[in-house]
């Protein structure tokens, strides 16, 4: 009988009570605050419980012994990726956005910094993935798959900079 699934989906569950912790319990120092920005925002803490949950439910349909991620549907990575690339670009962007209020920093700069931190980001993913395939046996990825992923990851970033742009969702530009 597989239990990982509801292993995996109860730390995700549990996951997302972290930010309300963070809100609810500390006040970090004036230092931490631009770094720790993200988990006030309850905008992009919706993104990325959307994220989770979405993200978690492909890899083990929960309460199943379905695998949609590896086994199933192996395009199923690409809306992880996708959401992966808009959640982490949306964090590193506001994070960014903060530090600008303090330091020299134009929207321009936290645009093009925080799409380069992604990719940073999103390659070394790629790198531990493709290490990680020596000891979980079922999973082999081709080069083009992870191009894919990191095409991915950009179209979600680029989804998350139009939302900033547009609907000023989840924060503003300075």
């Amino acid at each position: 009988m597989r239990i990982d699934h509801i292993y995996r989906s109860g730390v995700a569950l549990i996951g997302l009570f972290i930010p309300d912790i963070f809100q609810r319990k500390l006040n970090p120092s004036e230092k931490l605050k631009p770094f720790l920005s993200p988990l006030y925002n309850d905008k992009i803490i919706t993104i990325l419980a959307i994220f989770i949950a979405i993200h978690v439910s492909l890899v083990n349909v929960p309460f199943t012994t379905i695998d949609l991620f590896h086994k199933e549907w192996t395009n199923a990575d690409m809306i992880s990726h996708f959401l992966g690339g808009l959640t982490v670009w949306v964090m590193v962007a506001h994070v960014l956005n903060e530090l600008s209020r303090k330091y020299p920093i134009d929207s321009k700069q936290v645009v093009v910094y925080s799409f380069l931190i992604l990719l940073v980001v999103s390659i070394g993913w790629e790198i531990a993935e493709k290490l990680s395939e020596s000891e979980i046996t079922f999973i082999h990825e081709t080069f083009a798959n992870k191009l894919r992923d990191l095409v991915m990851n950009t179209l979600g970033a680029l989804s998350g900079l139009w939302l900033v742009k547009t609907k000023k969702y989840p924060f503003e530009l300075n």
